[in-house]
């Protein structure tokens, strides 16, 4: 059983409460020396904690009721990092359009959140492989009353379409001629679902995972969600493979990463992590950050 997170607004609180901590806790670590693949590893072994990016969105990364950090991205996390000889974490929740800024700005080490890998973060962030992959789904009003399955019949009908902050499915969305503007942006699932359920607006769009688990969780009568689909970017399938991140040039960590990664998908471990989280092998992937980052 998947925990709900807390408020909005005590997520918010914790951030602050883990920030202090942080404070507190461990200095930030330097990034100045990245022109031999980076130090990041070396430091964070020796403080013993990595500080990890996560934006409170179920299945991904959140905060659970006990105030701990959970979801897919953290508990691989804290395997993998175990084994690279950092055993703790230490969660900063933040928004999700914040991610990328907070992780350069060296509010924490890493992004543990799920993030789609795009082109365009490929030249902001440094992204291990891939440990999922999934499709796009919609929350629509019960019924399904204008009939949407997927981007296509959102402009074909000129429904009132919603997303997430920095969500890739906004892209999509354009790509498949819904005007940006006419884009409703929420900070979450749980804001969207809700814009769907008062009628604000006719579909919020996020990943199949992401839609499911917000149903599950709130099951509130007046929304339902779509069939998945495979969106499309400048007439290509959009895989929506979601990563780790971690600044350009520390591709040290990057790489001992990865390393532990591809043992945990050869053996099966990975599915077994991330199980409890809705994932199943359907969502499971072979597809590499280079392949991705080309487009």
């Amino acid at each position: 059983m998947i925990e709900r997170p807390v408020s909005r607004r005590s997520l918010l609180a914790g951030a602050a409460a883990f920030g202090a901590l942080g404070a507190a806790g461990c200095s930030r670590v330097s990034t100045a020396d990245v022109t031999d693949g980076g130090n990041l590893l070396e430091r964070l072994r020796a403080q013993g904690t990595v500080r990890l990016g996560i934006a409170g969105e179920i299945p991904f990364g959140y905060i659970s009721k006990k105030a701990e950090v959970t979801g897919e991205a953290p508990e691989l996390a804290k395997i993998i990092f175990k084994r690279l000889g950092v055993p703790h974490v230490q969660p900063v929740p933040t928004e999700f359009g914040s991610l990328i800024p907070g992780l350069n700005s060296q509010q924490f080490d890493v992004i543990s959140a799920g993030m789609f890998i795009t082109p365009e973060r490929c030249k902001q962030v440094l992204f291990a492989d891939p440990d999922y992959q999934v499709l796009d789904a919609l929350i629509v009003r019960k019924g399904n009353p204008k009939g949407l399955r997927n981007y296509a019949d959102v402009k074909r009908t000129g429904a009132k379409l919603a997303s997430g902050t920095a969500y890739a499915e906004i892209d999509y969305a354009v790509d498949a001629g819904v005007k940006r503007d006419s884009i409703q942006v929420y900070p979450d699932q749980l804001a969207g679902l809700l814009a769907v359920a008062q009628g604000r607006a006719d579909a919020f769009a996020g990943t199949s995972l992401t839609v499911r688990n917000v149903i599950e969780q709130t099951r509130n009568p007046k929304v339902e969600g779509t069939e998945p689909f495979l969106p499309k970017l400048d007439g290509k399938p959009a895989y929506g493979a979601g990563a780790f991140a971690f600044r350009k040039g520390e591709t040290k960590l990057r790489n001992a990463f990865n390393e532990q990664l591809l043992k945990m998908k050869k053996s099966g471990e990975l599915l077994r992590v991330v199980k409890p989280f809705g994932f199943t092998a359907t969502e499971m992937t072979d597809l590499t950050a280079e392949e991705l980052c080309k487009g």
